[in-house]
């Protein structure tokens, strides 16, 4: 709490007037022209009506973060109009003006100007100050919230406490950042609505109108530990009431610079799931599981572990996750491609699972499968389930250095199970580097490489309508398809006949992973007709997603499964 020093005394009663002279000013000193109420500096829009010019106006300090923010906020007994603001952020023009702290009424002059802030959705009214006097002592009162204010923009620059429960959706550890929302979680608007379609806007409309960052009060990058969470972390889905800060709108949007630190009541985390069933299927993207040269050297690789030792941390969190799973098949994402030697990846790490006497094999398909630096791999437990037949992939067309080359093997169960086929699949991330065309972002939500990822799909759909593994077409296809529920790509499979096996099995509101606190599913696992007549269960196991990545391998590595990746692991269960 260093930007505290200033010794933050808020006090709770309103402030008393000045002076009746006239309406929404003071008498100053013939000398400085007329004292301003804030109201009167912030308007009722988004820029000041004043912008330009040279202003007095009179409040009390109700956080000076200094450098931090550079500068403090201010705020007055109000102008009697809810639409405009009574706080006001006041940056020092010259270095000779005197220091302020918190409940300090000071009388500022300066120029009034809108600062963008890095803001590209509007501007924060500043006034520059050119002078400073001490008026004394004051106090201000907090502006109570319930829910979320119609516009902040009224709410600009003042001091307020949420008395709703606020939910914290996951920390930027990097920025001192936590976004928080009120009435719940923030879901990705394509994990819940088409792209395109009136739902989706009102999705889109409604996080917005929920959404709020609580900050730091600081720019300062990559803090030791945020000194408003209880732990310096917070897990997703904690929430918290009585949040207390200063409105502020920077970097994106509005934001609380919080005052004092939040009462957290933290999320639970869950232990592995179970489901009914004979045969267990888990789906795991790893997070760039790469092994140097498989002999303790060449590290840093391209990507994953950057030494030996955040290798054998990162290995053991993920051997963690797969063992309390107990899967009997595990269909892997973001493996080094780098064959199946005793050096490879793939084989380390089927080592590691059975360290402890475990019967772990992998799928060997010679090379590959694909040229990406990164490939997919299927590994099962040989006492539980056997191979059948050849193992199949798809090469060609967008599967190779763009969606991952699919890799497909039938197994079965006992001497005289039934056939069926685990199809693991990673489709094209939505980054948008060397995109072109239709594989442009399209503004709809979907990102880049959608009309790749539709392509990867309609191939993937056509191939395993031939039956390529020879299991007359029980299949599961599961994988990371880096598409959210709603968009193109899912939609072409569900179209297609096949089907969602967390909708199968009525589980409510499934989610794998966390992109700037809103929740989705990158992550899917889909179902043939045949197939889903065998489904007992799908689970996921949300130790990764809503977890800080201070318990990853690279950071503070807390042992055991927590952060073993940037997704939620799935489990899936069958009576085969």
């Amino acid at each position: 709490m260093s930007f505290l020093r200033t010794g933050l005394l808020l006090l709770m009663t309103a402030i008393p007037p000045n002076s009746p002279a006239a309406p929404g000013s003071v008498a100053p000193p013939a000398d400085e022209g007329p004292v301003l109420r804030i109201g009167q500096v912030q308007g009722n829009g988004e820029r000041s009506p004043l912008e330009g010019q040279v202003v007095v106006v009179e409040g009390v300090v109700t956080g000076n973060f200094g450098s931090g923010l550079g500068g403090f906020f201010i705020q007055d007994d109000g102008d009697g109009d809810a639409s405009t603001s009574d706080g006001l952020l006041v940056m020092p023009a010259a270095e000779n003006l005197p220091p302020v702290r918190a409940g300090q009424r000071v009388r500022v002059r300066g120029h009034v100007t809108e600062d963008k802030a890095d803001n590209p959705r509007g501007t924060m009214t500043v006034l520059r100050a050119t002078r400073i006097d001490a008026r004394g002592a004051g106090e201000v009162a907090a502006t109570k919230l319930s829910a979320p204010p119609m516009d902040w923009e009224a709410l600009e620059g003042m001091r307020v406490q949420v008395e709703a429960t606020l939910t914290l959706n996951g920390t930027d550890a990097r920025f001192g950042e936590t976004l928080a929302s009120f009435d719940g979680r923030l879901w990705t608007p394509t994990e819940l609505a088409e792209p395109g379609s009136e739902r989706i806007k009102q999705v889109e409309a409604d996080n917005a109108r929920r959404r709020i960052v609580l900050d730091d009060a600081s720019n300062r990058r990559d803090p030791d530990k945020l000194w408003y969470l209880p732990q310096g972390e917070v897990r997703g889905g904690s929430t918290t009431t009585g949040a207390e800060g200063i409105v502020d709108q920077r970097h994106g949007g509005w934001r609380l610079q919080l005052i004092e630190p939040l009462r957290v009541a933290a999320a639970p985390r869950g232990e592995a799931p179970q489901v009914a069933g004979n045969v267990r299927v888990a789906v795991f993207n790893l997070e760039n599981m790469f092994n140097g040269d498989g002999h303790g050297g060449g590290f840093p690789t391209s990507r994953g572990a950057r030494t030996p030792q955040q290798l054998e941390a990162q290995t053991a969190k993920l051997v963690a996750t797969l063992r309390a799973l107990n899967p009997d098949i595990a269909a892997l994402m973001e493996l080094e491609n780098d064959g199946y030697g005793p050096e490879s990846s793939i084989a380390q790490f089927v080592a590691a699972l059975n360290a402890d006497g475990s019967d772990w094999r992998f799928i060997d398909t010679g090379a590959g499968p694909g040229i990406d630096t990164i490939r997919v791999g299927l590994i099962y437990r040989a006492s539980k389930v056997a191979p059948v037949g050849k193992f199949a992939v798809l090469e060609g067309g967008p599967f190779g250095e763009r969606s991952r080359v699919p890799l497909a093997q039938a197994f079965r169960r006992g001497d005289d199970g039934q056939p069926f086929t685990v199809v693991a699949n990673h489709f094209k991330s939505k980054g948008c580097s060397e995109a072109e065309g239709l594989d442009r972002d399209q503004g709809d939500g979907q990102g880049c490489w959608n009309a790749l990822r539709v392509d990867s799909a309609r191939r993937l759909d056509a191939w395993l309508k031939t039956d390529p593994t020879g299991s007359g077409g029980r299949a599961v296809v599961v994988g990371d398809f880096n598409s959210y529920a709603m968009e193109d790509p899912l939609r072409y499979l569900r179209d297609a006949g096949w089907q969602d096996a967390f909708v199968v099995a009525g589980v409510q509101e499934p989610y794998s992973f966390m992109h700037e606190g809103r929740l989705g599913r990158l992550d899917h696992a889909l179902l043939s007709p045949a197939l889903a007549k065998s489904l007992r269960g799908a689970a996921e196991w949300h130790s990764n997603a809503d977890e800080s990545r201070r318990h990853g391998y690279a950071q503070g590595n807390e042992a055991g499964p927590w952060r073993s990746s940037d997704h939620d692991p799935m489990l899936l269960g069958f009576d085969l």
